[in-house]
């Protein structure tokens, strides 16, 4: 999660969004799921032997991220983001 906000901060360095907007988008990345969903279970279909292992962690990595995620978008929404009145 650390490298992937990291990577999310650092590919909006220069874009016209400010440190809490930046934030926020990093933030709302937490709760994605899809890479985890669609390599998690490759190892164990081929056949290695800590295959099961990864599908594990890759389960615990969706079913404890998402939920944390999107609670944080909740909360943090109103103080990061504001609304133009345009």
């Amino acid at each position: 999660m650390i490298f992937r906000m990291t990577g999310v901060i650092i590919s909006l360095f220069k874009t016209n969004l400010n440190p809490k907007e930046r934030l926020f988008t990093a933030i709302s990345y937490m709760p994605k799921a899809t890479v985890q969903a669609a390599i998690g279970g490759l190892p164990l279909a081929m056949g290695l032997s800590n295959g099961d292992t990864i599908l594990t962690v890759a389960v615990l990595s969706i079913l404890l991220m998402a939920p944390i995620g999107a609670t944080l978008i909740d909360y943090t929404y109103k103080r990061l983001l504001y609304k133009s009145p345009f």
